[in-house]
């Protein structure tokens, strides 16, 4: 292939910087345009990767009309995603959709809609599904090694705390929405991922630590029952003030078998006497420099290339937004909500 395809990025923050070095590493990829409000900062951050044919803009609309553009990273607050995102679509761009893609219902369903309508490619920016612990514990499960699964959780444990560079925005309900919306949803996709079954019931409680003492506009901490159609059950933990090294772990039990982080027990194997610890890499830290993105930028230019869909894209994502936003209606109502949501 002779042409590259023009990526536009979308934000000149932290993530936007682990876009921008995934796609450099692609050699069927040139980022082009770096969208900011500040348009210094994106020229600065052009010079940080040495882009030498990328331009800068502080209009989406401008950027939009690009005929060099193919596709778009949005990396920029979670509130503008979804509006972003519909914008791409209508413009005929492939569109790379940072999580969470929307904060709401209505702006989920607009963005679903805009990237069925006008038929491009999309992914949702659960870059965990590429690590390498997510990619072991797949192949663990697709060989039977803990027999069927019966029951999955997963936790998302990060104290978020103010003197961060995303905390200003994190924080306030505008732009976090819930702890699930803005953090924990990468532990409600995993649970998804390794189950592969349509959650059907939601239930949630959320609370704060004594005292509040970080400000959160919304409760920081919650815990997510979720049913599945065949009866199986998930949970999902997330508080973002936890006061403790980053963690994100993970149990899945099966009647033949149990994995527990990158440890495995399975009644395949009649001499174990304990865990067998598999070495790879894990989930187990929150810094954007330790996500796969290289891994998941290649699997989205692929997308474009070969034009199938991604096992990740919007239409995917929505089911476990709407498990998000399912357990902040339950949390509102003290009572299961069904899915999907009307």
């Amino acid at each position: 292939m002779d042409k590259k395809l023009g990526i536009a990025i979308l934000g000149a923050g932290d993530v936007a910087g682990g876009h921008i070095s995934a796609y450099r590493r692609n050699p069927f990829a040139e980022v082009r345009a770096i969208l900011s409000r500040d348009a210094a900062r994106a020229s600065a951050k052009a010079r940080q990767f040495g882009l030498e044919n990328c331009r800068s803009y502080t209009s989406l609309d401008a950027l939009l009309k690009a005929d060099d553009i193919d596709a778009v990273s949005i990396c920029t607050p979670n509130h503008l995603h979804a509006e972003q995102g519909v914008a791409c679509a209508q413009a005929g761009k492939h569109v790379f959709v940072e999580k969470p893609v929307a904060l709401d219902l209505a702006g989920l369903k607009k963005l679903d809609a805009a990237v069925r309508q006008h038929g491009v490619r999309s992914i949702a920016g659960f870059v965990l599904r590429w690590n390498p612990l997510f990619e072991t514990i797949r192949a663990i499960l697709a060989d039977g090694m803990i027999g069927k699964l019966f029951h999955a959780e997963v936790d998302y444990l990060h104290g978020i705390t103010s003197d961060l560079a995303l905390f200003p925005w994190v924080s306030k309900r505008a732009y976090g929405g819930t702890a699930l919306l803005a953090a924990g949803c990468h532990a409600v996709d995993a649970v998804r991922w390794f189950t592969a079954r349509e959650a059907v019931e939601v239930f949630s409680f959320a609370n704060f630590s004594q005292g509040n003492p970080l400000g959160y506009e919304y409760e920081p901490n919650s815990v997510t029952l979720i049913r599945f159609e065949d009866g199986t059950t998930g949970k999902v933990a997330t508080s973002i003030e936890y006061v403790a090294p980053y963690t994100f772990p993970i149990v899945l039990m099966g009647n033949g078998g149990t994995i527990r982080d990158n440890r495995l027990y399975t009644s395949r194997w009649p001499g174990q006497t304990g865990w067998a610890a598999i070495p790879t890499i894990l989930p187990d830290s929150g810094a954007v420099t330790h996500h796969p993105f290289n891994a998941e930028m290649d699997h989205f230019i692929d997308c474009i290339l070969t034009g199938r869909e991604s096992h990740c894209n919007v239409a995917d994502a929505v089911k476990t937004h709407e498990i998000c936003l399912a357990a902040e209606q339950s949390r509102l109502t003290g009572l299961p909500v069904r899915l999907p949501l009307q």
